[in-house]
């Protein structure tokens, strides 16, 4: 079935002649219905063509559609990637936190491009005129609906799901990896059995032979990882080889870039032929990358990837992974859930993160099989390989993961507090009732209906009251005499900014302190001390660059001498 002739006025639209089987099948409940849909396939199947006859049928109707992308880094790929759409006279506007946002652009738009993030942000303000856009929405796309079980970012994307549906009822389109309980998404979303599809393995272009490979785990953490290194290089090898691409996931950003220089070395000593020292061009071009130790990598055909990179670069080493330049990259868990990178040959080697609060914790199953899912490039493999490393005694865990997948649960218990008050604040919740009302629309009510003795569902009632005490006690919510709720100034604004609760209620202490203590104002000491422990930047670590700055503060030197760049 051809593009042309299903869709005539659209078929430049698209980056293929021919529906395949998959996308046949979701087709009639695409177009020519106004039910939500849920759809739940294998990676690279081509479940992004769902989102565009979704988007397509939209504008057909004279519409405007959001597409609700899981990382930032999507955003930037669908924006050059719907060009397409743009050469049709349709606009696309992607709305970031990176970005200034133009509102008028942003009305005018047929196609929005957002994160689960900026749409909270953006919907708690939707009676702004610079966000009124947001409830203007007909077609709403999630892309990776299996988000909802990431923690924190997954109660993100439940609320906003909820509180859109609320706004201006939206067609809901939600696309997923394979998941064992889509009926619950379905139920959450209202959408009936004829448009939800779970599509198997037998859909996946390109057959997914995955496993888990062990190693000794020893008393040295730091030998432990290039034992692991070294099982990776085993598994990639033979791909390497063959001029297969092979792809590398770690822990941390530090992890890519020295596994990257101990890969080099191995590679070497294994002579395997890798590189493009000798191609004039490669060699070139290589010049434009900003980091000097991924340039001389890339040159030996072997690289490293993730967040702390400039834009550049990481466009760079994502477009030269696409030619085959580069043949091994190591790589954070952004190439998971962004960029489509396929490789032949995908290896895990870590499965264990550091966290700044709870120290080493397991990766999340979802990233887990979100990683493996890179395996395998339709049109040039017929096999992926995936591998995951780990130590004996976990081998068993995984396998279960590999044999039965993971169930999507919701993670809206972790942050009800946080979600409460931004629906008090808005106004949505004026009692305990409106709380209750409120539930009912979250994949969290579906899921305590699944399993109630899981989610502690009998005592949902008083988990409520508990929360709303917490709010009251903290100065967010004020409740009246006729058991009323209402936000507070503090409650407002900590929604309005999008902050944390914790991180308010520091900084509400900071300002309790002026007067009640004789102060006449904050010490900037003080002022400094609370952002720096605000958990909105836990994530945030200091580059390779930043470091002489950070330890000059740190120890109480003068800062002055340092480039103005590093101050």
């Amino acid at each position: 079935m051809e593009v042309a002739e299903v869709l005539p006025e659209f078929a430049d639209a698209f980056a293929f002649e021919e529906f395949n089987r998959m996308q046949r099948e979701a087709l009639p409940a695409l177009l020519e219905s106004e039910e939500n849909v849920v759809a739940s396939a294998p990676t690279a199947s081509g479940k992004t063509a769902l989102a565009e006859l979704a988007i397509c049928k939209a504008l057909a109707d004279g519409g405007t559609a959001l597409f609700i992308a899981p990382m930032r880094a999507l955003t930037n790929e669908k924006e050059d990637d719907w060009d397409r759409f743009e050469e049709l006279d349709h606009s696309v506007y992607v709305v970031t936190g990176e970005r200034d946002l133009n509102p008028r652009r942003a009305r005018r738009a047929d196609i929005l491009v957002m994160t689960p993030e900026k749409l909270d942000s953006a919907t708690r303000k939707h009676d702004s005129r610079r966000y009124d856009f947001v409830t203007d929405i007909d077609v709403c796309v999630i892309d990776e609906v299996h988000l909802l079980d990431a923690d924190r970012r997954g109660s993100v994307l439940e609320v906003t799901i909820s509180r859109l549906r609320r706004l201006c009822e939206p067609r809901i389109i939600a696309l997923s990896a394979t998941m064992p309980n889509v009926d619950d998404v379905a139920a959450w979303l209202d959408a009936p059995e004829e448009t939800t599809f779970e599509f198997g393995e037998e859909y996946r272009p390109v057959e997914l032979n995955a496993g888990v490979k062990t190693y000794t785990h020893g008393d040295n953490s730091f030998a432990d990882k290039y034992r692991r290194l070294y099982r990776a290089l085993d598994l990639a090898e033979p791909h390497l080889r063959e001029d297969g691409q092979s792809l590398v996931f770690v822990s941390s950003r530090q992890d890519t870039v020295q596994a990257a220089k101990k890969a080099r070395d191995e590679i070497a000593e294994r002579d395997i032929p890798m590189g493009a020292r000798g191609d004039y061009d490669f060699h070139t071009e290589s010049k434009d990358l900003e980091n000097d130790t991924l340039r001389k990598s890339a040159l030996d055909g072997v690289a490293f990837h993730h967040a702390g990179l400039s834009k550049n670069d990481r466009d760079l080493v994502e477009e030269w992974f696409k030619q085959g330049h580069i043949e091994l990259l190591f790589s954070t868990s952004t190439l998971a859930w962004g960029v489509n990178l396929p490789a032949r040959c995908v290896v895990i080697r870590d499965t264990k993160l550091h966290d700044p609060l709870e120290g080493e914790v397991d990766m999340s199953p979802l990233d887990v099989l979100q990683m493996l899912g890179r395996a395998g490039r339709p049109g040039y493999d017929d096999v992926g390989y995936g591998w995951v490393v780990c130590d004996t005694a976990e081998a068993d865990k995984y396998r279960r993961l590999l044999r039965d997948g993971k169930e999507i649960e919701s993670r809206l218990a972790e942050s009800l507090e946080t979600h409460l008050n931004a629906e008090i604040a808005m106004g949505t919740i004026t009692d305990l009732e409106d709380v209750m009302d409120w539930l009912e629309t979250t994949f969290y009510y579906v899921r305590g209906q699944s399993k109630p003795d899981d989610y502690d569902f009998p005592n949902l009632r008083q988990r409520v009251r508990d929360c709303l005490e917490g709010l009251v006690d903290r100065g967010f919510v004020e409740t009246g005499e006729d058991l009323s709720i209402e936000a507070t100034p503090r409650g407002v604004l900590t929604s309005k900014y999008y902050l944390r609760l914790d991180t308010a209620a520091r900084f509400a202490a900071l300002c309790d302190r002026v007067g009640s203590e004789g102060d006449d104002e904050l010490e900037a000491d003080d002022i400094l001390a609370a952002v720096a422990t605000a958990e909105e930047f836990d994530s945030v670590s200091a580059r390779q660059d930043e470091r002489d700055a950070v330890n000059a503060v740190l120890v109480g030197e003068d800062t002055a001498d340092l480039d103005a760049g590093e101050r």
